[in-house]
Parts: C-alpha cells; structure tokens; sequence
C-alpha cells in the first residue's frame, strides 16, 4: 500500500517509477514442488527464503539500471502460481527509482545458535532436525544478500509484534479474488508459522540497520519515525 502511494507521487511528479514486490519473485508452484522432493517438503509452501527468483529479481534490477524497460513479473496468491507471463506490466523507460518491497526485504542470515531449537509447533513436529530452517538462512545468506546489496536505502515498517501477523495477513486474505489458494482462518493460523522465525529475528535485529524504522501500531498507525 505505501509502496503503491509513494509510486503514484513520484510518478505525479515526473519521476519515472516502478514498483517490484518481493511476493512477486516467488518460484512456480511446480518448481516449489520440485523443492519439496528434492530439499525438504515444507519449501511446497512460499515464504522463506529459498522460495523466491532471485535471479529473476536481480536481471529486472541489472535491466533498470541500464535504462531499459522491464516486465515486471506477478504472483497470483489465489492461484498460489506465478501469473502468464504475457500479463506482467512493464515499467517505463529511463526508471529513476525502483520501490523494492516485501516482509523480508533486507534481511540478514541468522547466528547457527539461533536455529537449534523450533520456535514453533510446525517446527517442532515438520522440521524436528533444523534441515528446512537451516537451509532457508543458508540462502538468505547468499543469492538473497546479492539482491539486498543493490537497495540504496532501507525503510522498516516495523509491526508492534508477531501476535498481530495473523489479523493483518486475515485481512490481506479477504482481499483475494476467490481460488483454490485463498485460505481460512485456520489456514491461515498455520501458514503464518512458515514467517515466524524470520519475522521474529527481523524485529529483534534490522532496526539497528535500517535507514528509517516506521513503528506502526496494531492499527497501522504511525507511532514513531527513527
């Protein structure tokens, strides 16, 4: 939502824009399912690092830089698939800002120490080893610190805590055209334990390394810029 506000006034004001959504970089459903077989069931589902093109993400950004128009690629959440390629926009020529966001945008690999033990009950009972976690903050410690290289400034919408994560990700829910991939509360309940380790370290650490830390209430309201 601010993303698509401060694109549309940039734009007002002459300044060619685009917006790329880290959400939008996430793998196929078959190359997820591919995932799955080969590394560990639980990267069937998007989310960790590890689920997304960052390779894809990084050719848009070389493009931009170049002064080149890009597709811009989207992901059809109620489908739980990346959409045709034939209906991604494309961003004007000469692109003088690149708005890149997403729930993990800028994040950092976690210490080993912090992976032993599971945060949670999907953890616990689908991850009893460490071998999904281990291996999504192993990439997050690699192709994804390319990707986070190329931000010249860091913006933290810093949520009040974890407990607010499933409300708000309900609400984004029910804004969903209907599919086989819009989920239920319960779903839902479940899903948001695939982001709560992430989430959780993001909250503890990025605030020390961001540009500009937007703490936000459980409203969404603004309640202090630092």
């Amino acid at each position: 939502t601010l993303a698509a506000w401060l694109a549309a006034r940039l734009a007002s004001e002459g300044v060619a824009t685009a917006v790329l959504s880290l959400d939008d970089l996430y793998l196929t459903h078959s190359e997820r399912q591919k995932m799955a077989r080969e590394v560990h069931p639980l990267f069937a589902t998007r989310g960790v690092p590890g689920t997304h093109d960052v390779a894809l993400g990084l050719r848009i950004i070389d493009q931009l830089a170049k002064g080149h128009p890009a597709r811009l690629p989207h992901f059809d959440k109620s489908r739980d698939d990346r959409s045709e390629t034939e209906s991604w926009p494309t961003t004007p020529a000469n692109c003088r800002v690149l708005l890149l966001e997403g729930w993990c945008v800028g994040a950092v690999a976690q210490p080993e120490e912090e992976l032993a033990l599971p945060v949670n009950a999907l953890e616990s009972a689908d991850d009893p080893q460490g071998l999904w976690r281990r291996h999504a903050n192993a990439c997050l410690a690699g192709d994804y610190q390319r990707l986070f290289a190329r931000i010249d400034a860091r913006v933290m919408l810093a949520a009040p805590s974890f407990a607010v994560v499933s409300q708000w990700r309900m609400q984004q829910e029910r804004d969903l055209p209907p599919g086989p991939g819009v989920m239920d509360e319960l779903a839902i309940s479940y899903f948001i334990q695939f982001y709560q380790r992430l989430t959780e370290w993001i909250l503890r650490e990025m605030h020390v390394r961001a540009d500009l830390v937007v703490r936000l209430d459980e409203l969404r309201k603004v309640q202090s810029l630092t």
